[in-house]
């Protein structure tokens, strides 16, 4: 065959194999900026989706009350929205990158950020008033996010809820004050009258010396509700503690429940004492703190029966002191537990021993307040038929000095 036809007939396929390499490579190379554009198209689509989501967040932030700040392991500022630069008094925007007290001005959120990132099992909120005495009431809490150890913390303006809160405190003051004169004018006369009808022996009606009796009976009940709403109207408004350090909890509750032995006895009912040497001190007021133990033996006396048996027990526990009474009385219902430091609420009437008379349904909540403006907890523990256990858990005193320093 000639060479120059063999030649032109391999040049002629090695061209046809070029065109179909060029067409496959073209196609391939097409294909490839296909789906380069469709993963731009996707990336563009999920920008959106985000700066969408981002947006609504924004104006559901706005919507709320609330104001939202997210703080970094280190405390500074990473996030917050613009009603909580208008609550710290900031300009909007200028909130990130500030450390925690240059935004808050307040050592108390800082320490707040630490119990939370510690797993603090108490309040996780402070109260400030970011625009000084006469500003707005603004409560913080701390919340830990769940993907990282930045928290999140939410303000909130409690300024008309304070106000509000005020108002019935004054007028709860103002009202018992004004009650207190005439009761006791009426208490005495009550008194009077009772002991002129016991003097006046079968003169005076047996019916009518009942009713004098309990008019008697139930205005010192009367007296009673107005001394302890004026207490509970000076505890709630933020009275003054008179607090000591190194405060013996055993000593302080054997000696408060000491002063009801007599009450016991005339109801049948006996103390004892478990209030073991070596305890540490609690930092605290004394006369609050024993009014706290005089309620609870009080209230089990009131629904222990004719032979039964209370038990003061003092304990440490986890850094704490724990004080308990416990009782063998009727117990409480499951569904009253949770309502027993409410105030006015009383567990059925009937479930109360007559001769150990009423109560107002103050003295839990008073104990409760009292408890809790000491840094502690009260709670109750119950078997109806069984008998019931109140206690509360202060802070020893070294372990709340290391907390503040």
């Amino acid at each position: 065959m000639d060479p120059a036809v063999v030649i032109a007939s391999l040049l002629a396929v090695t061209s046809v194999v070029a065109a179909v390499a060029w067409a496959r490579r073209g196609r391939s190379l097409d294909r490839a900026t296909s789906n380069i554009q469709g993963l731009r198209d996707e990336g563009a689509a999920w920008t959106r989706t985000l700066a969408d989501r981002d947006a609504e967040h924004g104006v559901l932030l706005d919507a709320l009350d609330e104001g939202v700040v997210r703080i970094d392991p280190v405390n500074r500022v990473t996030e917050a929205d613009r009603r909580a630069h208008l609550f710290l008094g900031h300009e909007p925007g200028t909130l990130p990158g500030r450390t925690l007290m240059e935004a808050f001005m307040d050592p108390a959120v800082e320490a707040l950020a630490t119990r939370t990132r510690a797993g603090s099992t108490g309040a996780m909120s402070v109260e400030l008033r970011p625009s000084g005495p006469d500003g707005a009431v603004v409560t913080v809490r701390a919340l830990p996010t769940p993907s990282d150890s930045d928290l999140w913390l939410i303000l909130a303006d409690v300024s008309e809820l304070r106000r509000l809160q005020r108002i019935r405190t004054e007028f709860i003051d103002n009202l018992s004050h004004e009650l207190r004169t005439p009761l006791t004018t009426v208490s005495l006369l009550s008194e009077t009258l009772q002991r002129e009808a016991e003097g006046a022996g079968e003169a005076i009606p047996a019916k009518m010396r009942d009713r004098i009796a309990k008019i008697e009976v139930e205005t010192g009940h009367l007296v009673q509700m107005v001394n302890e709403l004026l207490d509970l109207s000076r505890i709630e408004s933020g009275g003054t503690l008179q607090m000591s350090d190194d405060l013996d909890m055993s000593r302080l509750a054997a000696d408060s429940a000491e002063r009801l032995r007599l009450f016991g006895e005339r109801q049948g009912v006996t103390l004892r004492f478990e209030t073991p040497p070596g305890l540490p001190s609690v930092r605290g007021d004394a006369a609050r703190l024993g009014q706290v133990v005089v309620n609870l033996v009080h209230n089990a006396v009131k629904f222990s029966p004719d032979g039964g048996e209370i038990t003061i027990r003092t304990a440490a526990s986890g850094g704490q002191v724990v004080t308990s009474v416990e009782d063998q009385g009727i117990g409480i219902p499951r569904a009253a537990r949770n309502r027993v430091f409410e105030r006015f609420y009383k567990v059925d009437r009937a479930r109360l021993r007559a001769e150990a008379g009423g109560g107002t349904g103050l003295g839990l909540a008073i104990a409760r307040h009292v408890v809790e403006q000491h840094g502690g907890r009260i709670w109750v523990e119950s078997r109806e038929g069984i008998g019931s256990t109140f206690a509360f858990a202060l802070p020893a005193a070294d372990v709340e000095r290391r907390s503040a320093g």
